[in-house]
C-alpha cells in the first residue's frame, strides 16, 4: 500500500506547475519507498505469527490469543488474514474489544522500561 502511494506520488505531473516541486515530489516518494521496504522486511515474522495463530485456533476459536495483535494496525491485518484462513471473518467484531483506548496506548508508550543486560552471566540493570 505504501509502495503504491510512492508510485502515485511520482505519477502526479507536478512538473507542469514548477520544476522545483519535482524535488519535493521525489523526496516524498523516496521516503514512502523506504517505509515500504521496512514493512516488507518483517514479512517472515508476520508469516510465523499467522501460522501460530492459525494452529492455536483451528480446533477451537480462542479470542484471547488475538489480544496482543489487536494493539497495532499491522497486527490487526494479521488477525484479519488468520480469520479469513479460518473462515471466521465475523469474529473480528468481537475482537475489537481488545483494542486499548488511545490514551492508554500513549501512556504505556511513554513509560520507561527496565532493560536487563547479561554480560558473562552478570546482571546489569539500566533504566531507559
Amino acid at each position: 500500500m505504501v509502495c503504491g502511494a510512492g508510485i502515485i506520488v511520482l505519477a502526479i505531473p507536478f512538473y507542469l506547475m514548477s520544476k522545483w516541486i519535482i524535488i519535493a515530489q521525489v523526496l516524498i516518494a523516496i521516503h514512502l519507498f523506504f517505509i515500504s521496504g521496512r514493512l516488507f522486511s518483517t514479512i517472515e515474522s508476520k508469516l510465523k505469527e499467522m501460522d501460530i495463530l492459525t494452529k492455536r485456533n483451528q480446533a477451537e476459536f480462542r479470542p484471547d490469543t488475538f489480544g496482543i495483535f489487536m494493539q497495532a494496525p499491522c497486527g490487526r491485518l494479521v488477525v484479519r488474514q488468520v480469520l479469513r484462513d479460518l473462515n471466521k471473518q465475523k469474529e473480528y467484531r468481537n475482537l475489537l474489544k481488545f483494542i486499548k483506548p488511545l490514551k492508554e496506548r500513549i501512556r504505556e508508550g511513554c513509560e520507561p522500561d527496565n532493560t536487563v543486560i547479561y554480560i558473562n552471566e552478570k546482571i546489569t540493570k539500566e533504566m531507559l
